[in-house]
């Protein structure tokens, strides 16, 4: 007989299941840590990294709710243990949306988070004197917030904001951290972040609507029938920022925040259909809509660009388009130059030396040297040997006006005005205009003409017509003879025709209102359109005083460029 202590008492099947347990814990935690080692450019080499992580986490879910009892009897199984399972689960589903721009994993790292929630996994870590576990609670909060300000959930957000907020509180009192400095400007980033839209909508018990900037069924002009356009379509997208002055939560300022909606559909739920670890059992496989590959890049090097963009044109699949998004800084010629070739008009800053302060020292520092981190027109010419769409959203975009289109390929830069009338400057820290009429046109429009908030009525009827306005500019674009063919080679592709009506109907809006009298206020392109036939047509300017007039404030805008209509 065996005189060993009571780990001797414990059935074996029951010993079994603690150590299967801790042997698909421990292998859990080595696939998920090694995730950090993949290379996050290129789509090929982590797809099956991905899926053994998955399947060693499926197995771990399941296996702990059925040993529950026994994982807690035997092996002391707390709930914090399992919240961070989940915790896991979510940030896996986060990431394979981040790799994939599937919108759908998005809803199943919500269902993941909001289990944690709602069974309070977590509600026993401030018992316990470890500020480690505290720490884990407080960033799975910060993860949460962001899943949800990319499904629209804002009212999940202020939830969790306030329920953060105490949490931050509790923990710098209890533990006299040094990181409560870096936890409470969290909480300015994530208001700043809710705050960032200029127009709200309410309901008639003013309660606000969410409205979803995605593309949804209606959202995209439809084609008319016999239309000539390309066959392209939109695969890739990076999306880089580095405006000092904008909100920014989590590496993500508002500029790439709405673009990377602006570039994605409505989510639909797929977790069946990944047969990968769901919160509940599904037999429903629905029908899956692509979205374009994206890259977020928050103030890169040059070298991380590069890499981002030679791994992107690699991969790129045959009639497919590449598309480049640049929220930065200008960076300004330091003077005339003898030969003004593609690298002596300045560009961009993707990224911030140290002797730049609040993005204001460009202009001070030694000027017989380029920007290192400068990305100029002439850095993107290799990669026009593919259809490269480009859109620029600087105080010196028009630098990449001086484009060439070496390769033949469709090339088209959609440049944002290089100033604003000074009345509206004094809002860039929510994010730029021209970005916000890419994104959200109609709440851009709002925003020019002096509007703080609408009711939904207004708003819907609104949106109606302006379906119809870009319908319409779609029909101006394509039946134009003086077009240059890459606006239309790139026109059979939802996104970015979408893009493309919102760019004419944004250029026109500024060119009509009163306060916008410079030239650097309008937006330009690369090639140029034909202003007469689009940009500056009177069909459209009619449309423009109409949606104006809707709103009541046809005061705004300029009527005498309709005087020979």
């Amino acid at each position: 007989m065996s005189s060993g202590g009571a780990e001797d008492d414990i059935p074996q099947a029951e010993r079994k299941t603690v150590t299967d347990f801790c042997y698909l814990l421990d292998k859990s935690k080595q696939l998920f840590n090694g995730l950090r080692d993949l290379p996050q450019y290129g789509q090929k080499q982590w797809q099956s990294y991905f899926g053994r992580t998955f399947d060693v986490y499926t197995k771990l879910w399941k296996f702990q709710q059925q040993h529950r009892q026994v994982l807690d009897n035997r092996y002391g199984l707390k709930r914090w243990q399992i919240g961070e399972i989940a915790s896991k689960i979510g940030q896996l589903y986060y990431h394979y949306y981040l790799r994939t721009s599937e919108t759908s994993y998005l809803n199943e790292a919500f269902s993941f988070y909001s289990a944690i929630r709602q069974r309070s996994y977590y509600s026993q870590v401030n018992k316990e004197d470890r500020p480690e576990l505290v720490v884990k609670k407080l960033r799975y909060y910060a993860r949460f917030i962001v899943v949800c300000l990319l499904l629209n959930k804002m009212d999940v957000v202020k939830d969790l904001v306030k329920e953060l907020s105490d949490e931050i509180e509790d923990y710098t009192h209890r533990f006299n951290t040094e990181d409560q400095v870096e936890w409470n400007l969290v909480l300015q980033e994530v208001a700043a972040f809710i705050e960032a839209d200029p127009v709200m909508v309410l309901n008639d018990d003013n309660t606000i609507v969410i409205t979803s900037n995605r593309l949804s069924e209606t959202g995209a002009p439809l084609l008319e029938q016999g239309m000539i356009v390309g066959q392209l379509a939109l695969a890739d997208a990076l999306i880089i920022g580095n405006c000092n002055n904008q909100v920014k939560f989590s590496e993500l300022t508002i500029d790439m925040f709405r673009m990377l909606q602006a570039l994605e559909r409505e989510p639909m739920n797929l977790a069946s259909q990944m047969n990968k670890p769901g919160m509940q059992e599904s037999t429903e496989k629905p029908a899956r809509r692509e979205n374009p590959h994206k890259y977020l890049l928050y103030k890169p090097t040059f070298s991380q660009l590069y890499t981002f963009l030679a791994a992107s044109f690699k991969e790129l699949p045959a009639n497919s388009v590449l598309l480049i998004y640049l929220s930065a800084t200008g960076v300004f010629p330091s003077g005339r130059s003898d030969s003004e070739g593609p690298y002596d008009f300045g560009g961009v800053l993707t990224n911030s030396n140290r002797d730049i302060i609040n993005g204001d020292a460009i202009h001070k520092r030694n000027q017989s040297y380029k920007e290192m981190h400068c990305l100029h027109p002439g850095d993107l010419y290799p990669f026009t040997r593919k259809p490269l769409f480009i859109i620029v959203d600087s105080s010196n975009s028009v630098a990449y006006k001086n484009f060439t289109n070496l390769f033949g390929q469709p090339l088209v830069c959609l440049l944002s005005p290089t100033a604003y009338p000074k009345a509206l400057q004094d809002q860039s820290q929510r994010g730029s205009l021209f970005t916000l009429f890419l994104n959200n046109p109609l709440m851009a429009f709002l925003f020019v003409s002096g509007l703080s908030s609408m009711r939904r009525g207004l708003w819907e009827k609104c949106q109606d017509y302006l379906r119809k306005i870009n319908r319409d500019i779609a029909q101006l674009l394509t039946h134009s003879r003086s077009i240059d063919q890459s606006f239309l080679q790139f026109f059979g592709d939802e996104f970015l025709r979408l893009l493309l009506t919102r760019f004419i109907f944004c250029s026109a809006t500024m060119r009509m209102h009163k306060i916008f009298r410079e030239t650097r206020n309008y937006p330009e392109s690369y090639p140029q359109l034909p202003r007469d036939e689009t940009v500056e047509n009177p069909h459209l300017q009619k449309h423009i005083l109409e949606l104006a007039s809707i709103l009541d404030v046809r005061n705004v805008f300029l009527e005498n460029t309709l005087d020979d209509y």
